[in-house]
C-alpha cells in the first residue's frame, strides 16, 4: 500500500532537526525554552496547510491536532504522541544534518570535527543498516534525531491518512509535547482536551522494537553540612562539606549499581551532579529499577552509606530528600493486553520482525499511562541520542511511519 506513496518523512526530519529546540532544567518556565515553541508553531501551521483538524499550540508549547474517524464503526481514540524538545547534554545550536546514502559499513568520520566518528565497533546496529541513507550531525552537535525522528514519522502519517481517505481509521489525536527530556513532558498536558482512550510515544530506537515496560524512577539528595572556618585558622574546626560529599561518592561500588556496569534488567544509582561549598555540599542521585519495590532498597543503601561517611567526618550532617519521578508502565499496560498486542501486529504487518523490549529509561508514555491513557513505545530508528554520534536511518523512519499507519488500521478492523 505504501508502494506509490512518496514519503515526507526524510524531508520533514531534515527541516525539523535545524531549529533548536534545547530544554533547560534549571528553567522554571513552561516551556522551559521558548525556542521550543518555534518548532511547536511551525508544527500546528504544517498540520493545518496538510488538511488536521483543529491544530492548536497553548501556551506552555503543546500541540494537539485531530485526525476525524473516517468509519461507520465505533473506534476507541488513539493517540501518537512525540517530544520537541532536544537534550540539555549536548548542544542543539547550527545543527548541519548530513545524508550519508547507501551506507558502506565503514566508519563515518563527521566532517566539522574529525576527531567524531561514528564507528561500528562501537555502534554495531549500523552494521544491520548498511544499504540504508544514515542522517548524522557534522561533528559539533547532536543531530536530535530523539525525538524529532518521531515528530516526523507522526506528521508523514498524518499526511499519509489526510491524502488516503480510502484507509480507514478511528479519531486519531496527535500531541507533541515540550521538555520531556528534563522530566517534564506531560507536567501541563491537558487530558481533557486530547481525550484519548490508549496512546502511543514515538521514541524508541531499534526497528521494529517495541517497549511496553519502562524504568520505575525517582530521583534522590544528599545534601552534607560541614562547619565552616577561616582556612588559615581551620585546624581542628573545620569541617569541609565537599570533602564529606567526596567520600560518600568514593564509597559507592565500582563494578556494580552502576549505570557503566549494568544492563538488560539490572537497576542502578546514579550520582547525576555534585555541587557545593565547604559548608554545604548536594550530590544528586537517579535511582532506576524495573521493579518499582526495588527503588526503596536503593534508597535504604545510600541512606546507609551517608550514615556511614558522616561518622568519618565528627560535626557533619546531612538531610536526604527522595522525589518520584515515573514508574514502570508495564503495571498499567498489562490491565490492556489489545494496546501492545495491536502494535505488535502493525510491526508485522509493515514486514518487520517484532522486538519487544524493555526501556532502560522513560518515555512521556511512563507517566501518561499512570495518568490514565496507557502509552507504550514505538520505534523511529534515532540511534545514540543525547550525543554528537546521533543518527537514524531514513528507511528506519519510513517503516515507522508504515507501522503507525497499519496500526491505526487495526484499531478499525477489531471495533465492533
Amino acid at each position: 500500500m505504501f508502494r506509490e506513496y512518496s514519503f515526507t518523512v526524510a524531508e520533514k526530519f531534515l527541516q525539523y532537526v535545524q531549529i533548536d529546540t534545547q530544554s533547560d532544567p534549571d528553567s522554571s518556565t513552561s516551556p522551559s525554552t521558548e525556542k521550543q515553541k518555534n518548532l511547536s508553531n511551525l508544527l500546528a501551521e504544517e498540520l493545518k496547510s496538510i488538511g488536521v483538524a483543529n491544530p492548536y499550540l497553548d501556551e506552555n508549547g503543546y500541540v494537539y491536532a485531530e485526525i476525524p474517524s473516517n468509519t461507520e464503526k465505533q473506534v476507541p481514540v488513539i493517540c501518537f504522541c512525540a517530544h520537541v524538545d532536544t537534550s540539555p547534554d549536548c548542544t542543539g545550536e547550527n545543527v548541519k544534518p548530513i545524508i550519508h546514502h547507501r551506507y558502506n559499513g565503514e566508519d563515518i568520520v563527521l566532517p566539522d570535527d574529525t576527531s567524531q566518528v561514528i564507528s561500528p565497533k562501537v555502534h554495531p546496529y549500523l552494521k544491520e543498516k548498511i544499504g540504508d541513507d544514515i542522517i548524522t550531525a557534522s561533528g559539533t552537535t547532536l543531530l536530535g534525531a530523539d525525538d524529532k525522528a518521531g515528530v516526523a514519522v507522526i506528521m508523514d502519517m498524518a499526511n499519509y491518512l489526510v491524502s488516503h481517505p480510502e484507509v480507514k481509521h478511528g479519531p486519531i489525536k496527535i500531541l507533541f509535547t515540550p521538555d520531556e527530556e528534563i522530566g517534564r513532558g506531560v507536567d501541563k498536558v491537558d487530558l481533557k482536551k486530547l481525550g484519548s482512550d490508549f496512546g502511543y510515544t514515538l521514541d524508541g530506537g531499534e526497528l521494529g522494537s517495541f517497549e511496553d515496560e519502562t524504568f520505575s524512577a525517582d530521583g534522590t539528595s544528599f545534601s552534607f553540612y560541614g562547619i565552616s572556618a577561616h582556612p588559615g585558622y581551620a585546624k581542628d574546626k573545620l569541617v569541609n562539606a565537599v570533602k564529606v560529599a567526596a567520600s560518600f561518592i568514593s564509597s559507592l561500588p565500582k563494578d556494580e549499581l552502576s549505570p557503566e556496569t549494568t544492563e538488560d534488567r539490572f537497576g542502578f544509582v546514579h550520582p547525576l551532579e555534585i555541587s557545593g561549598t565547604a559548608e554545604k555540599a548536594t550530590v544528586k542521585f537517579i535511582i532506576r529499577d524495573f521493579f518499582t519495590s526495588k527503588l526503596a532498597a536503593y534508597e535504604e543503601y545510600l541512606k546507609d552509606k551517608a550514615e556511614d561517611t558522616i561518622k568519618k567526618f565528627p560535626g557533619a550532617k546531612y538531610e536526604m530528600k527522595v522525589t518520584e519521578q515515573y514508574r514502570n508502565m508495564k503495571e498499567i499496560l498489562d490491565n490492556h493486553p489489545q494496546v501492545s498486542g495491536y502494535a505488535l501486529e502493525a510491526i508485522q504487518r509493515a514486514g518487520i520482525t517484532a522486538k519487544r523490549s524493555s526501556a532502560r529509561g522513560g518515555t512521556d508514555g511512563s507517566r501518561l499511562s499512570f495518568m490514565g491513557l496507557p502509552c507504550p513505545n514505538i520505534f523511529t530508528g534515532e540511534m545514540a541520542f543525547h550525543g554528537k554520534h546521533e543518527y537514524v536511518s531514513i528507511q528506519d523512519m519510513q517503516k515507522s511511519v508504515e507501522t503507525i499507519v497499519h496500526l491505526a488500521m487495526i484499531w478499525e478492523e477489531k471495533a465492533v
